[in-house]
């Protein structure tokens, strides 16, 4: 008998030491989005002549944004900026990140089709990046590492990378389905 209860110990503090450290806010992040914006920037950059700048800004169940624009609710919100295309529009296609290490050069090339990954600069999330917000408020930054997403008129597919908490490469999947509404309107 106290073989038995010394190994249904064992095996409950195997278990319990195996119980994720994730905070108990973490709710997983979405497979999909419901609502997008987007936000076109047009030819902004004087050195990049050929190409027009957008950025997507997509919200998951729970969150949207108020008659001020001010994010309200419970959910994530994914944020690519400086998608580059050719026109003012976001235009079908595939999107590919420019990869982080040629960002470390001075002369990288950007062409059409292609975004900036996520970065931190001086403590602000620019690039590619995922909020979880609780409550009104920022509780978590994600930076996205690289990716590239697909734009088919009524739907993004999104295969996206980024740092776990041990360092190593995930994997992140998403869809949205539906109109991109153009920023100014509301």
């Amino acid at each position: 008998m106290k073989k038995i209860v010394y190994i249904l110990s064992v095996l409950a503090a195997v278990f319990t030491a195996c119980k994720s450290n994730q905070p108990s806010n973490y709710r997983g992040l979405p497979k999909e989005y419901q609502s997008a914006y987007q936000q076109i920037y047009g030819h902004c950059y004087d050195s990049l002549p050929d190409v027009a700048v957008v950025a997507l800004d997509l919200y998951s169940d729970g969150l949207e944004l108020d008659k001020d624009k001010q994010i309200k609710g419970t959910g994530y919100n994914l944020y690519l900026s400086d998608i580059f295309v050719p026109d003012s529009l976001l235009e079908t296609g595939e999107y590919k990140s420019i990869p982080r290490d040629s960002l470390s050069s001075s002369t990288y090339s950007i062409s059409s089709h292609s975004f900036l990954p996520g970065r931190d600069f001086e403590g602000y999330p620019t690039g590619m990046y995922i909020l979880n917000i609780e409550k009104d408020k920022v509780i978590n930054i994600q930076l996205l590492d690289s990716g590239s997403f697909v734009y088919r008129n009524d739907s993004l597919l999104f295969t996206l990378y980024y740092r776990n908490t041990y360092g190593g490469r995930a994997t992140y999947r998403c869809t949205f389905h539906g109109e991109l509404i153009p920023w100014l309107k509301r």
